[in-house]
């Protein structure tokens, strides 16, 4: 069964990117994000091919806690529809995946 997820989630810049990073850290809703830029996304919007610079952060969190990351990630996010997508973490180290549990851990909430 699925209990570790990276969440990914693309932002128009540094800014929004520092932002959503501090949040959910702070909120223990991930117990780390990377951030990678600039990337380039090619996507169809509103009947258009786009082209933008984003960024894009890595998010390692928990099935139970994804829900909330991604309400918070909603209520930052400037898009109107944000990638807010998560694969599930198969394989790692024992002890980091024990530390992603263990940092994003409701009773660490406050």
């Amino acid at each position: 069964m699925v209990e570790l997820l990276e969440v990914h989630v693309t932002v128009p810049d540094r800014d929004e990117a520092e932002l959503i990073c501090s949040a959910v850290v702070a909120q223990r809703l991930a117990a780390a994000v990377q951030v990678v830029a600039p990337i380039t996304s090619v996507y169809w919007w509103r009947g258009e091919i786009n082209q933008a610079e984003e960024w894009l952060l890595f998010m390692k969190t928990t099935v139970e806690r994804f829900d909330e990351l991604a309400a918070c990630v909603r209520e930052l996010h400037s898009y109107e529809v944000p990638q807010i997508t998560a694969v599930p973490l198969a394989a790692g180290t024992a002890d980091y995946l024990e530390w992603i549990r263990r940092e994003t851990s409701p009773e660490r909430d406050g």
